[in-house]
């Protein structure tokens, strides 16, 4: 059973139940168990469901649970929830996707390699090595379609945030903010350190689901040279 949580009424047609206060590990296990156990509740006039790192929000129709609700529609499903997070205790979560990122990390698209070297004293090949060792957990997709928020990054290269964020950044690039690292999905303005770039479309509305990652998902970055980079781009 989930010794902690906070559920907060979120305008007039969601709610947002938060179960912990920092980004650790332990905590995605909750925030995932609780999201799974959702989706299957049935509860009716939910219309989504989303998990962050330390909550999961979600959003209902009120007129649907009006239409059945003895109190208002926010208490109504704030009761069934409280039903369901008795079982919540991190242990239940389905066995997680393991999804392998290939990643080529050439100066010419790691632009930032270079500069993040020099800061840290630190060879590239070091660099690559340290983001290419962690298995990454998926906390969240937001920000843009289908960029996953993943941790956590090993220490010695975890990086603030760029001071100026860039205009234009390619889709496909791998950076590292903070304590994290994310790909990408669409050419957009950002600010993360740029440590290279990845072939794969991590948002295509041609697929049957869009976003190619999604929370709970496990990922591992393998680093490829730059003639199979561009074989892969163009094929």
């Amino acid at each position: 059973m989930n010794s902690y949580y906070n559920i907060i009424h979120c305008g007039d047609h969601a709610l947002t139940v938060e179960l912990g206060e920092t980004l650790d590990y332990n905590t995605h296990l909750q925030v995932m168990d609780l999201f799974q156990r959702l989706l299957i509740s049935g509860i009716r006039g939910v219309k989504d469901i989303i998990p962050a790192y330390t909550s999961v929000t979600i959003v209902y129709d009120i007129a649907i649970v009006k239409s059945y609700a003895s109190g208002t529609a926010y208490q109504s499903v704030k009761k069934q929830i409280e039903e369901i997070i008795k079982d919540v205790d991190g242990k239940q979560v389905e066995e997680s996707r393991h999804i392998t990122i290939p990643v080529c990390y050439d100066i010419s698209l790691g632009i930032d390699l270079e500069n993040m070297s020099a800061e840290k004293s630190m060879s590239i090949d070091n660099i690559i090595n340290l983001h290419t060792q962690q298995l990454y957990d998926v906390y969240l997709v937001g920000f843009l379609p289908g960029f996953a928020y993943m941790g956590i990054v090993d220490e010695r290269i975890a990086t603030p945030r760029l001071s100026k964020p860039r205009m234009q950044v390619p889709a496909g690039s791998v950076g590292i903010a903070g304590n994290q690292t994310g790909i990408y999905p669409l050419d957009s303005p950002g600010g993360w350190n740029i440590i290279g770039q990845t072939p794969l479309q991590m948002f295509d509305v041609n697929r049957e689901d869009p976003c190619l990652l999604k929370p709970g998902d496990k990922i591992q970055f393998k680093s490829i040279g730059l003639d199979e980079f561009n074989k892969l781009t163009t094929a």
